[in-house]
């Protein structure tokens, strides 16, 4: 497992962990400490990693949505169809302790959603959620329009979340700068149409570390 930078805020720690992390350690990791957040023995945590080049099949994926497996596939026990990590890809796994938090499932995800939007806004970024597509989206006026005559969305951040004992693990993946044609191998998220994009790709410079900051300074507000 990558070295980790870690410090922490209240009772919620937050690691960085530098270079690629393998994500079955990366698995490994959020079942041990979710149990001993269960057991009293840890505080909850914000861990933020990135990947190697993989795909992962949450609960709901279909077969069909694999399109080409030039990547390794992981069944990820999360929420959500398929997805892509990678390097350039902001990952945040999530270890909250939903006892204390209100078990509310939906309204859970909503705060991880309003987190995610909150965090980009801090660059300028226009981001939104639909009602029946799962992620976080951005409209794409500029791009032509799709064959039914609906404006363009691309998904920027994805979100698939698992409960134990009702603490959370698994989360967010947002999108800096990875390589979008990656996504080429899968239906992200079941969805068909729409496309992918990412902070650089929106013409913006953002680097890892910058959304780093704007995400602790969103969760603060957000979740405190």
């Amino acid at each position: 497992m990558a070295a980790f930078r870690a410090n922490c805020a209240g009772m919620v720690e937050w690691i960085i962990s530098e270079g690629l992390t393998g994500y079955d350690d990366a698995v490994a990791f959020m079942e041990a400490r979710v149990a001993a957040i269960h057991q009293g023995s840890a505080d909850e945590l914000v861990w933020l990693v990135e990947h190697p080049p993989l795909y992962t099949a949450g609960t709901s994926a279909q077969a069909s949505d694999l399109l080409d497996a030039r990547f390794p596939v992981h069944a990820a026990g999360r929420g959500g169809q398929y997805t892509y990590h990678g390097p350039g890809q902001r990952i945040v796994y999530v270890m909250l302790d939903l006892n204390r938090r209100g078990k509310d499932v939906r309204r859970f995800v909503s705060r991880l959603e309003q987190w995610v939007i909150a965090a980009l806004s801090e660059f300028g970024v226009q981001a939104e959620i639909r009602e029946g597509r799962v992620g976080v989206w951005v409209p794409r006026p500029e791009k032509p329009a799709l064959p039914d005559g609906s404006a363009r969305e691309d998904k920027i951040a994805a979100i698939g979340v698992k409960l134990r004992c009702w603490i959370s693990f698994h989360g967010i993946s947002i999108n800096v700068e990875p390589d979008l044609e990656h996504y080429g191998g899968i239906v992200p998220c079941g969805i068909n149409g729409h496309g992918v994009t990412s902070l650089v790709d929106l013409g913006l410079p953002v680097s890892m570390s910058d959304l780093d900051v704007a995400l602790r300074d969103s969760f603060e507000r957000v979740f405190d």
